[in-house]
């Protein structure tokens, strides 16, 4: 049974709450800047994601509020249920710039990948948190969680959905690193690793779809390709670069104004924000996005039990690992994988999933003042 002391329900951490609130804000005016060349005016991106973030705080306090012990018993079902709705997706998902992500609920559209994400933390946080072992993990005890790692991945791999397929994967890695790997257990997969690497290889750059190889391709040298595969990169950059100390002011982008830099309002959401506030800007943004990213892995060492640090390890893979490779990707010192901006970039799926971690973290925190007996 679990008592929590009820003068702690209120402390909520509202400076971080204050910080969230702030990027998501800056995220929205973005948008607005990036889609305003559109027919002359804003399109309505910028309303639904406001929309979005709205329905976010919302399910930010349900995943606050439920004791995360409920939830974690609860992990396979919801992995079970996001397994199957990745299945689902490679037959009736609908197809969107070359891949097949999404499932159409008629009024909006859910992409299971993102909610693969919550799904995995969930279900590893549990399992770490319920194996004592003495000196990390060994070989046959690494075995389940690769595989409850695997499936998701796998799936997500043949949308095909690199970036997300490779956030699992930093999450998996994490919890499993933070648990304790035996060095049997490093000998055994560096091994198994080369062995199969030729054949994993194969089935994974089978799975990519032509514009996401050549992505790879061009990420050594984008000027080998201009007008193609680099013409992101080399635009992005140019746009954080024109932005200088002080940037352009709001709506000032003529990068994305002009439409030279696609795809403003999703994965370069960050080039946009950066050519219209700078140098200056870009450091506040990066200030707020470390506090958060300090408040979660606060929140990890100050849990007060196994299964509440782990998932907030988890939150902060996620988080750390989403935004090196999208702001490295607008500074073309990552491949174009198509991982999005956390509160910035557009989309409902992925706005949902980050409110859902981040409450799942508040959740963490204040029961760490609870008495277990």
């Amino acid at each position: 049974m679990v008592r929590l002391d009820r003068t702690r329900i209120g402390s909520l951490d509202w400076k971080v709450l204050v910080a969230i609130g702030v990027i998501v804000a800056a995220g929205v005016a973005t948008i607005y800047s990036a889609t305003t060349h559109q027919a002359g005016s804003p399109s309505a991106l910028y309303l639904k994601q406001a929309a979005w973030a709205g329905l976010g705080v919302a399910v930010f306090a349900i995943a606050a509020l439920v004791d995360y012990h409920t939830l974690a018993r609860y992990a396979w079902a919801g992995y079970a249920a996001v397994v199957v709705l990745l299945i689902g997706v490679l037959f009736v998902g609908r197809v969107g710039m070359g891949a097949r992500r999404w499932i159409s609920l008629g009024v909006f559209d859910v992409q299971p990948s993102e909610l693969a994400k919550l799904a995995l933390i969930l279900l590893l946080a549990r399992y770490c948190a319920e194996k004592h072992v003495r000196g990390g993990l060994g070989p046959v005890q690494l075995l389940a969680p690769l595989a409850v790692a695997a499936i998701p991945i796998g799936l997500i791999l043949k949308q095909p959905d690199l970036g997300t397929g490779l956030t699992l994967m930093a999450i998996a890695l994490c919890l499993m690193l933070l648990v304790g790997i035996r060095y049997q257990s490093i000998v055994f997969l560096g091994l198994s690793g080369l062995m199969l690497f030729p054949f994993f290889w194969h089935l994974l750059w089978n799975s990519l779809k032509g514009y996401q190889r050549n992505r790879l391709l061009t990420f050594v040298n984008p000027s080998s390709d201009p007008l193609g595969m680099g013409y992101h990169v080399i635009q992005s950059k140019i746009a954080i670069g024109s932005g200088g100390f002080w940037g352009k002011g709001f709506l000032g982008s003529t990068q994305s104004q002009l439409k030279f830099l696609p795809e403003g309002h999703t994965d370069f959401v960050f080039a946009v924000f950066a050519e219209e506030w700078g140098f200056v800007g870009v450091l506040v943004l990066l200030a707020l996005y470390g506090f958060v990213l300090f408040w979660i892995v606060e929140t990890a060492y100050k849990a007060k039990d196994r299964l509440g640090a782990f998932l907030a390890v988890g939150v902060a893979a996620m988080v750390a690992f989403s935004l090196a490779v999208n702001i490295g990707m607008t500074l073309g010192m990552m491949p174009v994988v198509g991982v999005p901006l956390l509160l910035m970039s557009y989309g409902g799926s992925s706005m949902l999933t980050v409110f859902a971690a981040l409450g799942l973290v508040m959740n963490v925190r204040l029961r760490r003042f609870m008495l277990f007996y």
